[in-house]
C-alpha cells in the first residue's frame, strides 16, 4: 500500500473512532435524560449497532494501518510518540469493551421496563453510571491519541 492511502485510511479511522465516541455519548446522554424506557430502548440499540457497525470496524483497523504506516515511513514502532499511542490504545480497549457490553445489558434492561410499562430499574441506573465513568478515560485517551499523532512529539 502507497503512504497516501495507508495515512487517508488511518487518518479516517480516527475520524470514526473520535467521531462515533462523540456521538453515542450525546445520544446516550440525551436519552437517558428523558427516562423513558421506550427512548432509550430505541437509542441503546442504535448505539449497539453504530458501535459493531463503526467503532469496532475502525478499532481493528486503526492498529493494521497504524503499524503499516510506521513501517513505510521508517518510524521505530518503540518511537516514543507512537509507543505511547499503542499504550493509549490498548486503555482505549481496557474501557471501551466493558462499555460496549454495558451498553447492551442497558438495551436489554430498557426493553424489559418498555415492554413491561415500568420505569427502569435500579441495575439500569447502576449500570449506566459504569458506562459514564468508563467512557471518560477512553474518550480522553483517543483524543491524546490523536494529538500524538499530529503533533509526534519526542521524548
Amino acid at each position: 500500500m502507497t503512504y497516501e492511502l495507508l495515512r487517508f485510511l488511518h487518518v479516517v479511522g480516527a475520524c470514526v473512532l473520535l467521531g462515533t465516541g462523540a456521538g453515542i455519548a450525546f445520544f446516550m446522554l440525551v436519552s437517558n435524560r428523558s427516562q423513558n424506557p421506550a427512548l432509550i430502548a430505541h437509542t441503546c440499540g442504535i448505539v449497539v449497532l453504530a458501535d459493531t457497525v463503526f467503532t469496532a470496524t475502525a478499532a481493528i483497523l486503526q492498529p493494521i494501518t497504524g503499524i503499516l504506516l510506521a513501517l513505510e515511513v521508517g518510524w521505530p514502532l518503540m518511537e516514543g510518540w507512537l509507543l505511547a499511542s499503542l499504550c493509549l490504545y490498548v486503555l482505549v480497549g481496557v474501557f471501551w469493551l466493558p462499555v460496549v457490553w454495558t451498553q447492551i445489558q442497558l438495551h436489554r434492561l430498557a426493553i424489559a421496563a418498555r415492554d413491561a410499562e415500568a420505569p427502569l430499574p435500579s441495575r439500569y441506573h447502576r449500570l449506566f453510571r459504569i458506562w459514564f465513568y468508563c467512557g471518560f478515560p477512553a474518550f480522553f485517551a483517543v483524543l491524546a491519541i490523536v494529538w500524538l499523532m499530529l503533533t509526534k512529539p519526542s521524548f
